[in-house]
């Protein structure tokens, strides 16, 4: 697919950031009567039910190599410890200040591209880094006094995430991103499955199995399900339509939207610290992307 459809895919990339923060509200809602475990193995289990047979009715393979089947199982056991990780903070943290906190996953890959793929990165880019990650302390620090370690499970979400986008970028250049999820759904759902079947698990509070009760809660747990799923399949296909310079500054649109949904559901809304925090971590971050789309062109095309 060109990307010569910038308009729609900006309009997928806002899809994402609406359909993301819901699926964290409901996580939220559903966190103090439903297991994480139950959780995490209801949200990967619906995204293998969904994209399964989309991805057999489209006539895709789920047929991989031997070494993208091995990344694609080390990205799907980030995944769930990414998940688990947003999920665990949403049960002690407003939801806009655990997205914001994961927002300093960009400078997190940002210093993983230097120091560890040994990429060039310029003192202003680390400079914005160092103002990033300051601006999420201060959305910690509140946080952090009110329910102590907790406040810092976003910054384990942003690291996980920070290197699963890392073993994305490998396999995503050797597999159909339908066929990938799909495939790291089934993987998911197995390693979730199997943890069940240790021995000594059903001792542990949140691997436990509960009946839900009524029928909203199904219905919600099927939805955090579909929300991931479709959230991640729209952010994927934003960048078929559009260049990532274009469609990555929209993605911090998901802040504000998650503090819109917090006060609508939970009524909850960021301290004065708290929302400069959430701005300066913005600023810094759109400063980094707006820098990166400036000097790719600088850079001349391939000959």
């Amino acid at each position: 697919m060109s990307a010569d459809r910038p308009l729609l895919g900006i309009m997928l990339m806002i899809g994402f950031c609406i359909l993301a923060p819901m699926g964290d509200a409901m996580a939220k809602l559903l966190g103090e009567s439903i297991p994480l475990g139950q959780l995490l193995l209801t949200r990967f289990g619906v995204q293998t039910a969904v994209l399964i047979p989309l991805a057999l009715l489209t006539g895709r393979t789920l047929l991989m190599s031997r070494r993208v089947l091995r990344l694609t199982v080390l990205r799907s056991v980030l995944h769930i410890i990414g998940i688990g990780a947003m999920f665990s903070s949403l049960r002690y943290l407003p939801l806009a200040d655990a997205v914001a906190i994961a927002f300093v996953m960009p400078f997190i890959m940002l210093l993983l591209g230097k120091y560890v793929l040994d990429e060039e990165v310029g003192m202003r880019r680390l400079l914005a880094c160092v103002v990033g990650f300051i601006g999420t302390l201060f959305v910690i620090q509140p946080s952090f006094a009110a329910v102590g370690a907790p406040a810092l499970l976003p910054l384990v979400v942003a690291v996980v995430f920070a290197l699963f986008m890392l073993v994305t970028r490998q396999v995503a250049k050797h597999a159909d991103p339908i066929s990938l999820q799909a495939v790291s759904g089934i993987v998911a759902t197995i390693i979730l499955a199997a943890m069940y079947f240790i021995p000594g698990t059903d001792t542990i509070e949140q691997f436990q199995l509960v009946m839900p009760e009524g029928s909203n809660v199904w219905s919600m747990l099927v939805a955090i399900g579909l929300l991931g799923t479709f959230a991640h399949l729209v952010m994927t296909w934003s960048l078929r339509f559009a260049p990532s310079a274009t469609v990555a500054p929209i993605q911090y649109l998901e802040i504000p939207i998650a503090t819109m949904v917090g006060f609508a559901v939970f009524g909850d809304w960021p301290n004065s610290l708290a929302m400069l925090g959430i701005c300066i971590t913005m600023t810094a971050g759109l400063y980094i992307l707006m820098r990166e789309r400036n000097l790719a062109k600088l850079v001349p095309p391939a000959a």
